[in-house]
This record gives C-alpha cells, sequence and structure tokens, in this order.
C-alpha cells in the first residue's frame, strides 16, 4: 500500500462503520424509522403500517427488545411509536420503560400495527406510514440500517436523497486489497487505532452481564464448560465463552448495547471477543490486539459489500468469523500468505451458514465459527490451505470474497423465501 492517503482512507471507513447499536440492528433500525415518522405529528396515531425486505423482516422476526420482555417486528415498531428517538440513532429504544412497554401493547393489541415483507430480497429497505386523524407521515430507510432517504408529512417532502438498488454494495472499500488490509494493519500508526478501544469496553461489558441475567442459559452451559470463568487459561473455550455470552445477551434483548460493524452488532462481538480472549489469555500487548482488530474489521466489511447487508447465509459466522480468523492468525505473527490460506480455509467450509434471523441460533453460530477459525489458523500456519481449484476458492482472496457473496446473492435468494415461509407458517 502506497502512501498516507490510503491510511487514512481505511482507518475513516472502519470509523464511519463502527457505531454502537442497542439490541439487534434490524428492530432497532424499525424503531428508528418509526420514530422518525411519528415525530412528524403531534396527533394521536391511529394506524401504523411497516414494510420491510425480507432480511429486516427475518432477522427482527424473533430477537429480545431492550428494556423488554418483548420479541419482534411489531413491538419493535409499536415502541419506535411510543417512545423512540430517532435522534439517539439505533440507540433509538435507549431508556424504555413499563409504560412504554404497556402503551405499545395496547398498540398492537387494538390491530394498529401492521408490518409486511415488501420482497425477498438482500437490499434493505424499511418504509414506515404513520396515518393520524389529518396527518399521513413517512420514512422510508434503504440501504443500510440508518440510511433515511425520504422524510414525508402529507405532501411535504422533509428531507429526501436519491438512492438506487445496489447503492450499498458501492462503498470505497471494494477498490482495495485484502493484502492493503493486512499492510494498513501492520503500518497504521498506533495512536490512530485506539478508537477500536472502545469496542471492546461494550462488547465485554455485554459478556459480562449475561452472566447475571437469567434469560442466558446458553452462556451459563459456556462458563461451567470453561472452568467457571468467563475468561479462564484456555484460548479457545474463553473465545468461545465471551464471543457466545456477548451474542446471547445481545440477541435476546438486554438493554447494553453493542459496538456494532456492517451494521450489526454480532459481526462486531465476532469480529473482537475471540482476539479479546487471546489477548486475555496470552498476555500479547494492546497493539497486537489493535491492529489485529483493523485487520478484522475490515475483511468482515469488505465480504459484506459483496454478498450485502442481509441474505439468507450467516453473516456473523461467514463474514465476521472470517476476519475474525485471519486476525487470529495475524496475532501469532502470520505473514500475508498465512492469511490468504487462512481465508481460503474458512470459504472451504462455513460458507453454507444460514441465517435464520435474530435468536438463539445465532449463539450456536457464533460458536461454530470460532472453532472452525481457530483449525482453519492452525492449520494455515502449518501451511494446509483449500486451493484456488477447489470449491468456490479463487486464484485470489479478493476473487474468493467475491465468489462467497454471490453464494448469498443471488445463490440464497430461494432459500431466504423458504426461510421466510417458516417463520411465517410459526407465526
Amino acid at each position: 500500500m502506497k502512501g498516507e492517503h490510503k491510511l487514512n482512507q481505511l482507518r475513516q471507513l472502519i470509523l464511519d462503520d463502527m457505531k454502537p447499536a442497542l439490541g439487534v440492528t434490524e428492530p432497532a433500525a424499525i424503531a428508528l424509522a418509526c420514530a422518525r415518522a411519528r415525530a412528524l405529528t403531534a396527533e394521536a396515531v391511529e394506524r401504523v403500517l411497516v414494510r420491510t425486505n425480507s432480511g429486516i423482516y427475518k432477522n427482527a422476526f424473533s430477537c429480545g427488545i431492550p428494556g423488554t420482555s418483548e420479541t419482534g417486528n411489531e413491538y419493535a415498531a409499536a415502541l419506535g411509536i411510543v417512545c423512540g428517538n430517532a435522534a439517539k440513532g439505533l440507540c433509538v429504544l435507549e431508556g424504555v420503560t413499563d409504560a412504554d412497554v404497556e402503551a405499545a401493547r395496547k398498540l398492537i393489541s387494538d390491530g394498529r400495527v401492521k408490518v409486511e415483507v415488501d420482497s425477498v430480497s438482500s437490499e434493505l429497505y424499511i418504509g414506515v406510514t404513520v396515518t393520524t386523524q389529518n396527518d399521513v407521515c413517512t420514512a422510508e430507510i434503504r440501504g443500510s440500517h440508518t440510511n433515511f432517504c425520504l422524510v414525508k408529512r402529507n405532501s411535504e417532502i422533509i428531507f429526501q436523497k436519491p438512492y438506487t438498488a445496489g447503492e450499498a454494495h458501492a462503498s470505497p472499500i471494494t477498490g482495495y486489497t485484502v493484502r492493503d488490509f493486512w499492510e494498513f494493519a501492520s503500518r497504521a500508526p498506533l495512536d490512530e487505532l485506539q478508537f477500536m478501544r472502545e469496542a471492546y469496553k461494550l462488547n465485554y461489558e455485554l459478556a459480562e452481564s449475561a452472566l447475571a441475567w437469567d434469560r442466558c442459559a446458553m452462556t451459563r452451559a459456556l462458563v461451567k464448560e470453561n472452568g467457571g470463568e468467563l475468561v479462564s487459561r484456555d484460548v479457545v473455550r474463553t473465545a468461545k465463552t465471551l464471543a457466545g455470552a456477548a451474542t446471547e445477551a445481545r440477541i435476546l434483548g438486554i438493554d447494553k448495547p453493542a459496538m456494532s460493524i456492517t451494521g450489526s452488532g454480532t459481526h462486531g462481538i465476532i469480529c473482537t471477543m475471540p482476539l479479546y480472549a487471546v489477548y486475555r489469555v496470552t498476555g500479547l500487548s494492546q497493539e497486537t490486539l489493535l491492529r489485529a482488530t483493523a485487520l478484522s474489521y475490515l475483511i468482515t466489511m469488505y465480504i459484506k459489500e459483496y454478498s450485502g447487508k442481509l441474505s439468507a447465509f450467516c453473516g456473523c459466522g461467514i463474514a465476521g468469523g472470517t476476519g475474525m480468523a485471519c486476525a487470529l492468525a495475524y496475532m501469532q505473527g502470520a505473514g500475508f500468505e498465512v492469511i490468504e490460506g487462512v481465508l481460503s480455509n474458512m470459504a472451504g467450509s462455513n460458507v453454507g451458514m444460514i441465517c435464520t434471523g435474530g435468536n438463539q441460533c445465532c449463539v450456536m453460530k457464533v460458536l461454530s465459527s470460532v472453532d472452525t477459525a481457530f483449525t482453519s489458523v492452525c492449520l494455515a500456519m502449518d501451511g494446509a490451505c483449500v486451493s484456488s481449484g477447489h470449491g468456490i476458492c479463487g486464484s485470489t482472496p479478493e476473487k474468493t470474497a467475491k465468489h462467497v457473496g454471490l453464494i448469498a446473492s443471488p445463490g440464497m435468494v430461494d432459500t431466504e423465501r423458504v426461510i421466510l415461509e417458516i417463520l411465517q407458517d410459526k407465526q
């Protein structure tokens, strides 16, 4: 990588992508859109219609709403109407009260809230229409979880910006290579990486909070397996415990934020918590941790640009898991060729993992991906890698990432439709 310009650009890409998120980002985004539309009128709400793409609907279907015992699309929408603060972004439901929950419950029981699937697509979309006696207020989010493209009251356009399908895939990150990411992690001035420490603060606090929450049954089992400790002397078990605990607390709706990446708190957790386990157990320097984190984030962001923000495959395990695996190798002093091998090993293993939304299944997928990551690194460090002639692995890591993206979209569109039908049948 030549010049300071690339260094600054890649740092800025991470800065722009890292965001605290309270609860799973899909229900948070629904609540955010509802709160924005609701704020346009002072009148009593008569009806709320939310239309989303399949990925938003699926991911919010059964995940917990922070500060409540409720789950799902309708409660995310109703709480956004009742108490959402759009100025807080993805922390829109921060500070929800019992009275707010009761008011949201009444909106739903009165039949005033409806959430529908607009399309089976990986293209993120949320359209909200809030109807009162005299007003019809609209808010639309497209492409990413906070990207408002239209805000309108009756015929008055409050805010509008153009958006075309596929725009979410046009990030400058696709103009770089995996070697660029590796060189950035190795060369960036350490003081310019310090901002990533906040991710460890938030995500570790999530893992700790799971210990004391009676809903987190998987966390209790993981801690027991890890010798009764959140952090033990066993690197792999500690990595699984930290990542699994933070994930479970988040998807069940604990009232604490995660540091998200690519619009997902669980992506942010899997990108960081296994690295933190290595840092804590082996005593590596904080510098090594931060440089590895930069690599983890960038590779994850790169793969996600090809696969789409939301799809039928598990981006946490596949994109986040691959970024994390490459970073684990970096922490062991691996050169770029080993990083390439790790990426190929991950592409040869867990790419078929499906996404069924934000729920306890996420914990199992995170645990599986952590196991696969450590195995992939172990093999690659010993020179054993899936070659480009096998499976979807390409002749370069960039081609492999593109192939992974194609599996997600258009490859798994029909899978997305079937998953959606299963969820709707359960409802």
